[in-house]
């Protein structure tokens, strides 16, 4: 009977403590309920609605979505003002930032540190600030943006994927070019990365500079037993290829650089490794808990008081161990620039100040021209004094 009693004992205790527990990770996981928004069908608008709403660890992933719908949208300024509060967060802020320092923990998850985005993202943000900096005529600035964007790309886990953007390099070369510096060194190393792929030689007196980007680009999920490993979903997409139809010419826009590709060639980050330590210490703790708690059963039933004190003692440790891998969070961070092309291109030709009608097409992997895609545009030209940058997009809607 007593046996009986310190066994009932021992649940009512166990049972007790595990409630305690739940609580705790319950209080943990508590969110702040956020007001419903109301979308309006406008990417910019809602865009800018949802980043008010958001935590300001997300700030950054929002100005990056609100800058590339700007430009889809052809307003400029908008595209500026977010780049322009989003690059100078993300230099360096990994090894200083606090909510940084808290997702490396065991107990926090990736996603509550600031979003910087994956080197791919961070090189999209230069790539698109420098081709307005080109447009404001500060091409220096624009360079300064290309070679941010290749540094960015020159820390891949292998040698053969580092600083291997084609157009990072070209544009480097070309604004020099157009400065009357020397850019051949800039040109070579484009050269080297496109391969196969010629690539046009520099015009220094070209004015209209063509920025073209379609198909889609990479998507994040999780992976592993615990989400733990960040994955990218990643789709050929249709369009290869484009082309421009202007003032009497054809203008080629080949697929100079893939970001699906950039994506999926980088390796493992610093990242990875911190969560996969915490898989590994949430799938331990976890056994020992099962464990130490079947004991503390098995000992509870051997009917003496030293079974019931082991008892006590093992339900403690399968508790906290069964605690301690609940609190552990290695999912991986998914959070994405969900609105970013896959394919990149440019062009540069000359045309005399004013309007010109034009028409833009995309061609599939065969050079079909895909006639859903094909946009009826004008473009217009700036006085000779000055270049004029055309950003041109199949995800424009």
């Amino acid at each position: 009977m007593v046996n009986c009693l310190n066994f009932l004992s021992l649940r009512r205790i166990l049972a007790a403590v595990f409630a305690l527990g739940l609580l705790g990770l319950m209080g943990c996981a508590t969110q702040p309920e956020r007001p419903a928004l109301r979308l309006t069908g406008d990417p910019i608008i809602d865009g800018n609605a949802h980043r008010a709403a958001a935590p300001v660890q997300d700030h950054v992933l929002w100005d990056y979505r609100i800058a590339a719908s700007a430009l889809h949208a052809g307003q400029p300024e908008e595209a500026k003002l977010h780049l322009d509060t989003a690059l100078p967060l993300i230099g360096g802020i990994l090894a200083n930032d606090a909510d940084a320092k808290k997702a490396r923990s065991l107990f926090s998850a990736e996603s509550t540190k600031t979003f910087i985005g994956e080197p791919y993202e961070r090189v999209m943000a230069y790539y698109y600030r420098g081709l307005l900096y080109w447009r404001d005529s500060q091409p220096d600035n624009a360079r300064a943006c290309y070679r941010s964007a290749q540094l960015i790309d020159s820390d891949a886990e292998t040698a053969e994927y580092k600083c291997d953007y084609v157009l990072l390099d070209y544009l480097d070369g070309f604004v020099s070019a157009k400065l009357s510096a020397d850019g051949s060194d800039a040109f070579a190393r484009a050269q080297a990365n496109a391969k196969q792929l010629k690539l046009p030689a520099y015009d220094p007196k070209a004015n209209v500079l063509i920025f073209a980007e379609y198909g889609t680009g990479p998507r994040k999920y999780g992976g592993g037993e615990y989400g733990e490993q960040l994955k990218f979903f990643v789709k050929n997409s249709t369009a290869h290829a484009a082309t421009l139809s202007v003032n009497g010419q054809t203008v080629s826009l080949p697929a100079y650089d893939d970001l699906n590709f950039q994506a999926t060639t980088r390796g493992g980050r610093v990242m990875d490794y911190i969560l996969g330590g915490k898989a590994v210490f949430k799938r331990t703790t976890n056994t020992v808990g099962d464990v130490a708690l079947v004991g503390a059963f098995i000992a509870a039933n051997n009917g003496s008081r030293d079974g019931d004190r082991a008892a006590l003692a093992l339900g403690a440790i399968g508790l906290i161990g069964k605690i301690a891998s609940a609190a552990t969070t290695p999912r991986a961070d998914i959070r994405m620039w969900d609105n970013l092309p896959q394919r990149l291109s440019f062009a540069a030709l000359r045309l005399a100040p004013g309007d010109y009608p034009a028409i833009l097409e995309f061609q599939d992997a065969a050079g079909k021209t895909l006639r859903g895609l094909t946009q009826t545009i004008t473009l217009h030209v700036d006085p000779a004094d000055r270049d004029t940058v055309i950003f041109l997009s199949e995800l424009k809607r």
